[in-house]
C-alpha cells in the first residue's frame, strides 16, 4: 500500500550547505521529521555544486519519513547566466534584449535541463527552453 503523503514542500538551499538552522529545520520540524534524515543525503548529494542556490523537492509522509529531489536551475536563470543579463524584457513582444541566444548556448542549456523535464528528446527540450526565451524578450539565433 502506498504511503499517505503529508505535506509537499519545495525550499531554496545552497548546495552542500544545508543544516538545522532555518530553513530546513523549521520547516522540515513543523512535520515532526526528523531533519538530519534530509541534512546528511541532501549535503552528500550537492557537495559538487557548494554554494548555488538549489531547489529541493520534499515529500513528507504521514508516518514522518520523507523522500526528495533535487532539482536543477530554472530555465530563465540559466539563459540569463548564459547571456550576461541581469532580467528578461518587461515587454517581450515589443522590446527585445540586445543580445541573441545562438543554437550553441541553446543546447548547451537544454543538454543541462534534460535531466529534469519529461523527455530525454533534445531537440524538444531546446523548443522549450527556446519558447522560455522568446518570453523573456530574448532572440535566437538560427
Amino acid at each position: 500500500m502506498a504511503k499517505v503523503v503529508k505535506a509537499n514542500l519545495k525550499m531554496k538551499i545552497k548546495g552542500g550547505q544545508a543544516s538545522a538552522a532555518p530553513p530546513v529545520g523549521s520547516t522540515l520540524g513543523q512535520y515532526g521529521v526528523n531533519m538530519m534524515d534530509f541534512i546528511q543525503p541532501f549535503n552528500d548529494a550537492t557537495k559538487d555544486q557548494m554554494g548555488q542556490l538549489i531547489t529541493a523537492h520534499i515529500t513528507v509522509y504521514d508516518d514522518r519519513t520523507m523522500s526528495f529531489r533535487v532539482v536543477g536551475l530554472p530555465t530563465d536563470d540559466r539563459i540569463r547566466a548564459e547571456l550576461g543579463i541581469q532580467k528578461g524584457s518587461g515587454k517581450p513582444n515589443s522590446e527585445k534584449i540586445a543580445k541573441k541566444l545562438t543554437d550553441a548556448q541553446l543546447t548547451k542549456i537544454a543538454t543541462d535541463k534534460a535531466h529534469d523535464m519529461n523527455t530525454d528528446d533534445i531537440a524538444a527540450v531546446k523548443k522549450m527552453v527556446a519558447g522560455t526565451a522568446r518570453s523573456m524578450g530574448v532572440e535566437i539565433e538560427a
